[in-house]
């Protein structure tokens, strides 16, 4: 059998480089370096930016108005409305002209693509209010936990002093 079908193959060959590790930590190669800009992963281009690309970037109509002080909540609605419109029109069609079903089919793609953009672009402000409301938590549970100590340190010397107290009076 070879190593390419065994069951348990051979660790790849670089473990070697790490033999030494427990005894000196910085017998260790360098961790590679961070890349930046654009690399290909498995024959796709890909880039460390993490930004959004706009609709006309990837081929697509905006349905919506462009430029940063876009409403979302409007346009969520009315894109929503306009999405279930064609939805309807697509079922009357299908009754009515079945063959002709193809354009309201790639005009309710158009409106989803829209729609999952504009939701795309509310991630970072969602990420943002997460982390928040992560943080608020963490300290309401740390206020809360200061509490119960020193409810707890209160109890602990009040029962000191009442042994104590009890000492002395024997």
């Amino acid at each position: 059998m070879s190593t390419a079908t065994a069951t348990y193959p051979p660790p790849p060959p670089y473990y070697r480089l790490y033999k030494d590790y427990l005894q000196d930590p910085k017998s260790a190669p360098e961790p590679p370096p961070h890349i930046e800009g654009t690399y290909v992963l498995f024959g796709s281009n890909y880039t460390t930016d993490d930004v959004l690309p706009n609709l006309e970037e990837q081929g697509v109509r905006q349905l919506y108005p462009k430029g940063p002080n876009v409403d979302f909540k409007k346009e969520l609605r009315a894109l929503n409305r306009e999405l279930q419109l064609h939805i309807l029109e697509l079922a009357d069609v299908l009754v009515e002209r079945p063959s002709q079903y193809a354009r309201r089919v790639e005009e309710i793609s158009l409106i989803f693509k829209n729609l999952h953009h504009l939701l795309n672009s509310l991630r970072p402000h969602q990420a943002r209010a997460t982390l928040i409301h992560i943080l608020e938590l963490q300290i309401q549970r740390r206020k809360q936990a200061i509490e119960d100590i020193k409810r707890r340190r209160e109890e602990a010397q009040k029962l000191l002093k009442e042994a104590l107290g009890t000492l002395e009076g024997q």
